[in-house]
């Protein structure tokens, strides 16, 4: 457990999940309140902050605080001028929503994001479009021991096309790109040291190790552990949230639960590296 002195932090739950408060994500922050931040972010996996209202520009030098930006390979780049933006958004004519099924970010590319940073500044006016957040350290060790053993060293193919499909005949982007990369089923978090289970639905499309019927039903056997409840917390929105989380070792589902409604979010992703 980390002491803090720059920062407040307050957990959601037992597994997952802080608050921050005492920094301005807008104004000058100091490598000490970087490093407790980062701390909070690898001890809780997802952390919160409230009232906070950052420029883009800012926006963009507090992701940098943590590494080199990513460009997201085939999302439309609605601000041309800030590609590492990547713009959550939806409006009376919506739907669907980006990340209505459990995922990890980009988890089709050789190397993964590290993290994202979601500042929403339109939520819908009655509730709705919550975020859940989940600890794949807990899903992990919560697996039986037999279930541990048998993926053990198993690897999954991860495929933008799965999560993506619908940008494949797109021409807005010179760059666009459908990657798809092959990752260790258990992932060692490269700080922390601590396993990880390494598949999610918007993303895996088959062990590499195993015929399809049963790749199949491994997946969908752990899919459905994934979405234990009590491996996971719930974050509601309010105008000027940010939510940091760590790639590496959660998975995040948005809920469209406010069709009709207008929902808007910018988002920096921070690099990361290959999964081990």
């Amino acid at each position: 457990m980390s002491t803090y002195q720059t920062i407040e932090v307050t957990k959601l739950t037992p597994v997952i999940g802080a608050e921050i408060s005492g920094v301005d994500l807008s104004g000058k922050i100091c490598d000490r309140q970087i490093e407790e931040i980062h701390n909070a972010l690898l001890e809780h996996l997802v952390i919160f902050f409230r009232d906070q209202e950052p420029t883009i520009e800012q926006h963009k030098a507090f992701g940098r605080r943590f590494g080199e930006l990513h460009v997201h390979p085939n999302a439309p780049q609605d601000l041309p001028d800030h590609p590492e933006i990547l713009v959550v958004a939806a409006d009376e004519n919506s739907r669907h929503v980006a990340g209505e099924v459990w995922h990890t970010d980009v988890s089709s590319d050789a190397e993964p994001p590290m993290g994202s940073i979601l500042h929403m500044s339109i939520v819908p006016p009655d509730g709705g479009g919550d975020t859940m957040f989940a600890s794949m350290y807990e899903a992990y060790e919560r697996l039986a021991e037999p279930v541990r053993q048998m993926i053990e060293g198993m690897t999954a193919f991860h495929d933008s096309a799965k999560a993506h499909g619908y940008r494949m005949k797109q021409n807005d982007r010179a760059d666009m790109a459908l990657p798809s990369s092959e990752h260790p089923i258990v992932r060692t978090h490269p700080v922390t040291g601590r396993k990880a289970l390494y598949v999610n639905r918007g993303f895996t499309t088959r062990i590499r190790q195993l015929p399809a019927p049963d790749s199949d039903a491994v997946l969908e056997m752990l899919y459905r552990h994934i979405e234990t409840p009590e491996f996971q917390c719930r974050f509601r929105w309010r105008p000027g949230s940010i939510a940091f989380w760590d790639n590496r070792a959660t998975q995040h589902r948005a809920l469209f639960d406010y069709q009709g409604e207008r929902r808007y979010g910018q988002r920096v992703t921070v690099c990361g590296d290959r999964p081990f």
